[in-house]
């Protein structure tokens, strides 16, 4: 048993030889707080948050903070920056933007020796917070595990909440002075007021790029920078474009000394935002990048917002895939979710990226939105179809997923379709793009589905998470029926004024204007956009 934790600690001493930018501080007189990604490390590194709320943190003199990652059931959780046990920091943090990394948020729990639920725990227990964009949406699931959950963004938060660690208060204490801040969700505390979510209303405030590089990462030659947040496309299916609305915009002069300090440690700069493409100065900050002899790369490009100039700087910055998202192959489902353009875009885009000289497309599709019907599914072969005779000597990749509905979007009262429908679905569509050579990339319908009932869960599941040690989709549904509970519960299409377990939070677009497109969507009528224009109060978030 000895030397399985020399092993861990050998893997970790080569991560951080290999490591720029790592932060290592002496714990005299500092408060030691764990920031915990509950996934793989090479995710942690690549994910923005998670490197920004590491920055800021260390950034103040009197904390230590170190980085711990899920790497197996079976292994040790060590912290990078000096090896020590989770059980030695009486302040956890976890970061968590994605539904499916709940049970490994349990399994930390679980193996640090520490009672599961925070009401079973002593005065003396560390402190377990919790944030990101799954739990800003719904932390009901994930609340008995949980000290306090921030709702919304981190940046306008921190200073008050380390105030809080700061004051030496009891447990009780603590908890009590949590509820006071607003955008702290304090489970023990609950009071049924609404608990507001806090964003950052000038980006320029603060920087928000890599911290640790590493090529280890999945971006492990890039340096990543945010120039926007936020988005106002208004496409109905899109937790984050709804929840990080208004879209903000760093601008370019704020950008140039982080344009500066990226390309002294990398050749190539990733450009990060919700609607990058949206960016109003977007082509001129592609040539500032170009101008210092570096390159750059973009998550996804809208089709409609692609420009020949943008294609060739990212071609001669080494990029050499066009990443799209139309998610829908006809006009008519396309119009329904609100992605604002149809496969004319997709097609031009497609033109330009063969005379920029990229030969490499990657388009996402989803399958089982809401309307979604067999002649639509067709309609992504058609499109793929035209994609091929366009780029005849490419190779085109496919990336499909299931639809599955979240909260504070307009399809949070949409049913999910069924585990047979989305098969079919996925048979026929292999089926049908068969002639044309392309990679499919799958997503998982089974965890699909376990992803949408985590989505619109409510603490009623944190029995079914505590029963999973070992979580496989058949196992989740044993548990779900031993707790008297089904996925369909969870899935199916909700009445008007049915309550949600997130009711609670005022994070978002309020009921009325959500529930205004959900109608909207079902006439096939256009999203009605952010506008993120001083004054408005269509929405209910800027008013």
């Amino acid at each position: 048993m000895a030397a399985f934790p020399i092993r861990v600690r050998q893997t970790i001493l080569r991560r951080l030889a290999h490591e720029e930018g790592t932060v290592r501080k002496d714990w005299g007189g500092r408060i030691p707080i764990a920031l915990i990604f509950p996934n793989r490390y090479p995710l942690a590194m690549a994910n923005l948050g998670f490197q920004t709320l590491y920055g800021l943190l260390n950034a103040e003199a009197d904390v230590v903070c170190e980085r711990f990652t899920w790497e197996g059931a079976d292994v040790p959780a060590l912290s990078l920056e000096s090896q020590r046990p989770l059980g030695d920091f009486p302040v956890w943090a976890f970061s968590v933007p994605f539904e499916l990394d709940y049970f490994r948020v349990v399994d930390l729990i679980r193996r640090s020796g520490l009672p599961l639920l925070s009401v079973e725990r002593a005065s003396y227990a560390p402190l377990l917070l919790g944030g990101g964009i799954a739990l800003s949406a719904n932390p009901a699931p994930l609340a008995p595990f949980l000290d306090a959950v921030a709702i919304g963004e981190a940046e306008p938060l921190l200073e008050e909440l380390l105030e809080v660690l700061r004051a030496g208060l009891s447990r009780e204490e603590t908890l009590a002075a949590l509820a006071r801040i607003p955008g702290i969700y304090v489970p023990a505390c609950s009071t049924g007021r609404p608990v507001t979510r806090h964003w950052a209303a000038d980006l320029s405030a603060f920087a928000t790029t890599s911290v640790v590089l590493t090529p280890e990462s999945e971006f492990g030659d890039i340096f990543l920078i945010e120039i926007a947040r936020g988005c106002g496309f208004g496409c109905r299916f899109c937790l984050a474009g709804y929840l990080t609305r208004p879209p903000r915009y760093r601008s370019l002069e704020n950008l140039r000394p982080r344009i500066a300090e990226g390309l002294r440690r990398r050749k190539r700069l990733g450009l990060v935002g919700a609607a990058v493409s949206d960016h109003p100065e977007l082509e001129e900050i592609a040539r500032t990048i170009r101008a210092q002899g570096g390159g750059f790369t973009l998550a996804s490009v809208r089709a409609d917002q692609v420009t020949l100039s943008l294609l060739e700087g990212l071609r001669s910055g080494g990029t050499r895939t066009l990443t799209l998202a139309p998610e829908a192959g006809s006009a008519r489902l396309a119009a329904r979710i609100g992605k604002g353009f149809g496969a004319g875009e997709v097609l031009w885009a497609v033109e330009m990226a063969r005379s920029a000289g990229l030969r490499r497309l990657k388009l996402y599709f989803m399958l089982g939105l809401p309307g979604e019907e067999e002649e639509d599914v067709r309609a992504i072969a058609t499109l793929v179809r035209e994609v091929r005779r366009r780029m005849p000597e490419g190779a085109i990749t496919l990336s499909v997923a299931p639809f599955v509905p979240k909260p504070h979007t307009p399809f949070q009262w949409s049913a999910m379709a069924s585990a047979e429908v989305l098969r079919e679905r996925l048979r026929l569509l292999r089926q049908e793009v068969r002639p044309f050579h392309v990679a499919l990339e799958e997503e998982s319908v089974p965890w699909s589905r376990v992803q949408g009932v985590l989505a619109r869960g409510d603490e009623r599941l944190a029995g079914v998470l505590v029963a999973l040690e070992h979580p496989t989709p058949a196992r989740w549904r044993r548990a779900l029926a031993a707790s008297g509970l089904t996925e369909e519960e969870y899935l199916r299409e909700r009445k008007r004024d049915e309550p949600f377990p997130w009711d609670f939070l005022a994070s978002a677009p309020d009921r009325a204007f959500l529930w205004q497109e959900w109608e909207r969507a079902r006439r096939g009528q256009s999203p009605l956009p952010c506008p993120a224009l001083e004054g408005c109060q269509r929405c209910g978030i800027c008013g």
